[in-house]
């Protein structure tokens, strides 16, 4: 792993000589000031600090910048799925850049890399703190937003260089950091001095050597409410069952944050563990006994668990234009086995089935989150003034830092099945470690 931030080059311009609202008592960070990426100490094996030691570039304000803020063109573009805060991370940004540092000249990309590509018809348009001064009060995003659209990365770069950016803030997930990541490379080719930063953006909480992303904790916040309702559905009938379908494509961790936020869950089903459905451990038995002892259950599912069940074994999983596999729904597929199982049985039962996925998405954010998305926005002007590019703004150990885009794409963030975090999941729900026979 290379954790060193790439730079344009010199940073020639004293912060307080350029910018337009110097703060004379602002804490500067120095590039040389550090974050352990392993923070755990052995005191049975003690290793010295070294310059080979794993450290990750801490994220804020330097004192020397590499752009003269009056003088640059920033751009914004929002890509992939909705997610609560992109409004409040669009918002910092501009305030930021255009109050403390001076900028004049902002735009916001529409819908996403599309809109970097002139047949389309999209013409960007021009931020200000007007604009942007009630956006975080509404859910979504006020650039629109999609998914693919990085085909052509010589075309989108010319599109930059058309309209002279100088700072690109690309806001999205693992298919948009990867376009960025695309879109540093050609433009280094061509020698441009052109600041490529990302904020990391996914409600499943999935990239790479982020503690968390933006959107997440709105979207297990919400999440709550569904499955207080599926628990009073199962109560409220004679066998009632409440299954929940939450989004999780590749890891579970909105499922299991809910679970653990409202304690009313008997099973929690995610992509990182696998299950059988039948046999004498598998979950449809265990679903039985649980009803036998207390006539009622709720199930929480990610909708990228179970996926094996569905899979046409002669075909090839069809994909999104971000390139993600197009999940079967595991949410109906459940209901349909859960309720032939029981019949077959001789089971009387009531199932009542919700799937909040697309309520949750376009939620504005809760206050914790807005705070989170604010500071993202603040961090990632700061790193683009001091002339970083091909990098991600995310947080760390509690700790706002740089990761360079390559790392952050290397590989999805899972739950780890033998975490203390998972068993945490399996004693609030009471379900068995495995359900596999």
């Amino acid at each position: 792993m290379n954790f060193n931030i790439k730079e344009l080059g010199e940073c020639t311009y004293k912060a307080s000589d350029v910018m337009s609202s110097p703060m004379p008592n602002t804490f500067y960070v120095p590039d040389s000031r550090r974050l352990l990426f392993d923070g755990f100490l052995d005191m049975e094996n003690i290793q010295p600090i070294s310059s080979e030691t794993a450290t990750f570039e801490l994220a804020g304000p330097r004192k020397d910048l590499f752009f003269k803020p009056s003088e640059i063109r920033c751009a914004i573009v929002t890509c992939g799925g909705l997610c609560p805060g992109l409004n409040d991370v669009i918002r910092a940004i501009v305030m930021t850049a255009f109050h403390r540092y001076g900028v004049k000249s902002i735009y916001g990309i529409k819908y996403g890399y599309l809109g970097l590509n002139p047949a389309n018809g999209y013409p960007p348009i021009e931020l200000t703190p007007n604009v942007v001064t009630q956006i975080h009060l509404h859910g979504g995003t006020i650039l629109g937003s999609s998914r693919g659209g990085t085909n052509d990365v010589q075309m989108l770069v010319n599109t930059l260089q058309y309209f002279k950016i100088d700072i690109l803030f690309a806001i999205g997930g693992d298919g948009t950091l990867k376009g960025a990541h695309n879109i540093y490379k050609e433009a280094s080719k061509r020698g441009m001095k052109l600041s490529v930063i990302g904020i990391p953006k996914t409600i499943d909480n999935d990239i790479n050597f982020i503690q968390r992303s933006f959107g997440f904790e709105t979207a297990y916040s919400k999440a709550v409410d569904s499955i207080y309702s599926a628990h009073v559905e199962a109560k409220g009938a004679p066998n009632g069952i409440g299954l929940v379908k939450l989004m999780g494509r590749d890891s579970g961790f909105i499922a299991a944050n809910a679970t653990l936020a409202v304690n009313d869950v008997n099973f929690v089903l995610i992509p990182e563990v696998k299950f059988d459905l039948d046999g004498a451990n598998g979950f449809l038995t265990h679903l039985e006994k649980r009803m036998q002892r207390r006539g009622h259950a709720v199930i929480c599912v990610a909708e990228g668990a179970g996926q094996e069940f569905m899979m046409d074994e002669n075909g090839e999983p069809q994909r999104d234009a971000s390139g993600n596999v197009i999940l079967n729904d595991i949410g109906i597929f459940l209901k349909n086995k859960i309720n032939e199982y029981f019949k077959s049985r001789k089971i009387q039962i009531n199932l009542k089935y919700i799937d909040p996925s697309y309520m949750i998405r376009s939620a504005v954010a809760v206050p914790t989150d807005a705070v989170y998305c604010g500071l993202l926005g603040q961090y990632a002007v700061h790193a683009g003034m001091a002339g970083k590019t091909d990098c991600a703004i995310g947080q760390y150990s509690n700790s706002f830092i740089h990761i360079p885009i390559e790392m952050a794409i290397s590989k999805r963030k899972h739950i780890n099945p033998e975490s203390l975090f998972w068993y945490s999941v399996l004693e609030s729900t009471g379900q068995p470690e495995s359900m596999k026979n």
